[in-house]
């Protein structure tokens, strides 16, 4: 334990330092692992393709450990657009002069110090290290085993673009991928300000238990979209396959449709596209009698619903009204992306305004739940909880506020 702890000194000691850093070397660094990455794209993938031989393809995680040069390239795409926003930093939340000759403001300032844990998503890397010295903090990296080659390959260039422009390569750090590191780091109070999870429930559930430091929960999805009695069966369609296949390992993938019985003589054609990509349905008792007998068809039991299934599967549950929509949604929602489709305008609005989750769409794939898809650059992590953050955690997400008051001798009576 005393090797993290003199890891964590090196952190905080460093991240000091980045207070000297402005905006402009802080871009200059930013295009420096830009430039650096796109260079040794054939290295990342040497080292990538060491982790992906040890995972069994089938895995729903494969797709998230795997990079490839075009992966890179718009990883690349997304640093430079985290490099060209504005610092989220010393923005004047507050200001005011009072009746003493005391002025005081209140500034946005970096938390400090950020744990970030994570599974294998090689791409967090770049992400959170972007995120992190655009908004003035350090970083402690704690992947998981099935992606360490791959982060230790990208770290490497990391410190290279640090080296590079003369900032300070210990504030940010990758520890080894074991379970003594993640103790270490649940348990770095004084150390570490936040620590932000990143995978599975599993994951985020073990953080959120064992951590004495502060966590924002992200990335656990349980995505419900609900076909509406007025929803437009093209519409739909389209929505319902994108939102499913288009990258099925992520958060933000569909997991549950909800369809309004007088809708179900349309389900054959909502889901046939589906079907024709491999999707296994999981239909609840109602649904299934409307639909053609298929291979990836069965009959759905109660460990369907309120699964994140991170793979081509889905369940289909049937309700009567738009209440029984949003009542299932209560039950079995991890808060992070839910949809409606529809074009009854008053069902749309008791719908976005009823539904708790971090996203809310109205006639749209949730697929688009991502920082890179809001104007954001990148992001963090999707946090499904309401304090400090909810949704895409980005820079703005990545800093707190303090005041500074300024007098001219003034003492309190």
């Amino acid at each position: 334990m005393a090797e993290y702890i003199e890891t964590f000194k090196k952190v905080k000691s460093a991240t000091r330092k980045l207070m000297a850093a402005d905006d402009a070397l802080i871009k200059k660094t930013l295009a420096s692992l830009v430039k650096i990455t796109l260079t040794e794209v054939p290295f990342i993938l040497s080292e990538n393709n060491k982790d992906l031989s040890l995972m069994d393809i089938s895995e729903p995680k494969y797709d998230r450990l795997k990079l490839t040069e075009e992966r890179i390239k718009s990883i690349c795409g997304e640093l430079s657009q985290v490099q060209n926003l504005p610092s989220p930093l010393d923005k004047v939340l507050d200001e005011k002069h009072l009746s003493n000759g005391l002025f005081i403001k209140k500034i946005t300032v970096p938390l400090g110090i950020l744990g970030v844990i994570y599974e294998a998503r090689p791409n967090v890397t770049f992400d959170v290290f972007a995120l992190a010295l655009k908004s003035g903090n350090g970083l402690i990296l704690k992947g998981g085993s099935d992606a360490d080659h791959s982060n230790r390959a990208i770290i490497s260039l990391i410190h290279r673009a640090l080296k590079e422009n003369g900032l300070p390569e210990d504030a940010f750090q990758l520890l080894p991928p074991d379970r003594l590191a993640t103790k270490a780091l649940l348990e770095a109070v004084g150390y570490v300000d936040v620590i932000i999870p990143r995978g599975s429930q599993g994951l985020i559930d073990f953080v959120r238990q064992n951590s004495k430091v502060p966590v924002i929960e992200t990335g656990a999805g349980i995505v419900h979209t609900f076909f509406d009695e007025s929803a437009d069966l093209e519409k739909g369609k389209a929505i319902i396959f994108n939102a499913k296949t288009r990258r099925p390992s992520v958060c933000n993938s569909l997991d549950c449709l909800i369809i309004h019985e007088k809708r179900l003589p349309d389900l054959q054609e909502l889901i046939e596209n589906l079907l024709q990509h491999g999707v296994k349905i999981y239909a609840d008792e109602t649904s299934f009698h409307f639909l053609k007998p298929h291979p990836l068809i069965v009959k759905a039991n109660t460990t369907h619903f309120g699964t994140e299934f991170l793979s081509l599967q889905m369940s289909i549950k049937t309700v009567s009204t738009l209440e029984g929509a949003l009542e299932h949604i209560s039950q079995y929602s991890s808060k992070h992306s839910e949809a409606i489709i529809s074009e009854d305008q008053k069902n749309i609005a008791y719908f976005l305004k009823s539904v708790d989750a971090a996203a809310v769409y109205a006639n749209a794939s949730t697929a688009f739940t991502d920082g890179n898809q809001f104007g954001l650059g990148a992001e963090i992590g999707i946090s499904t909880q309401k304090l400090h953050a909810r949704g895409p955690m980005a820079l703005n997400e990545l800093t707190s506020y303090k005041w500074v008051i300024k007098g001219d001798g003034q003492i309190r009576n």
